[in-house]
């Protein structure tokens, strides 16, 4: 594989970080300040288009392809440790985690009830919504807890403005592999406990499925 051509000017990292990105056998997949590089390297590689960015301050080598579970790694990367496994992705962070969504200025951090939300307060970039959560409502993902597709798609239609929740909402139907399905989704938002926006939320619904929206892509 041919090296890109280098500018006269010194680079912002090591010289020796091109060579050991593009030429090793196995690319590591995630890319955050550490112990090999800083940010500032990671950046000046960014520039370079040696690395791509992947959200916050963790990149990816081209090439490698940006799954769920590199999107929640490296969303995970941002929460700080001693609240990482008290918080769950939810709405359009986890929507964005299943390639919905746009990447988020902010993440949609759900706590459970049974944590004090007030504790964890304090976290920078990241927005605390205090929910009930059930065991079917959350998995794993990339180091990150991360709440179901069918459990993303319902929060996303009861609290986001429908602007932004149908372009999501459409994406986590019509993934086959989410297994989102509308019928499931409706009795999902049908079932909640008395919560505002509900009946714009079955508006939403009944708008998607007027416009086919509910049937996986081919």
């Amino acid at each position: 594989m041919a090296l890109p051509r280098i500018s006269p000017s010194p680079p912002a990292y090591p010289a020796s970080a091109t060579v050991q990105i593009l030429q090793e056998p196995t690319l590591q997949e995630l890319y955050s300040p550490g112990r090999i590089f800083t940010w500032h390297e990671l950046q000046g590689m960014s520039v370079d288009g040696v690395l791509r960015p992947v959200y916050g301050k963790s990149y990816a080598a081209p090439g490698v392809d940006v799954t769920a579970r590199l999107r929640a790694r490296a969303a995970s990367l941002t929460v700080p440790g001693k609240i990482r496994t008290k918080v769950v992705a939810g709405r359009l962070t986890a929507a964005w985690i299943y390639g919905c969504a746009s990447p988020p200025k902010d993440l949609s951090l759900l706590v459970d009830a049974k944590h004090r939300i007030s504790s964890l307060r304090g976290a920078k970039g990241c927005n605390l919504h205090e929910v009930r959560l059930g065991q079917m409502d959350v998995v794993s993902i990339g180091g990150m807890l991360v709440s179901s597709p069918l459990r993303t798609a319902a929060d996303i239609a009861l609290h986001v403005d429908q602007r932004e929740a149908i372009p999501a909402l459409r994406g986590l139907l019509q993934d086959p592999e989410l297994g989102v399905r509308l019928r499931l989704l409706l009795l999902a938002v049908e079932s909640a406990p008395r919560v505002p926006h509900k009946k714009r939320a079955l508006a939403t619904l009944g708008r998607l499925a007027s416009s086919g929206a509910g049937r996986p892509s081919p």
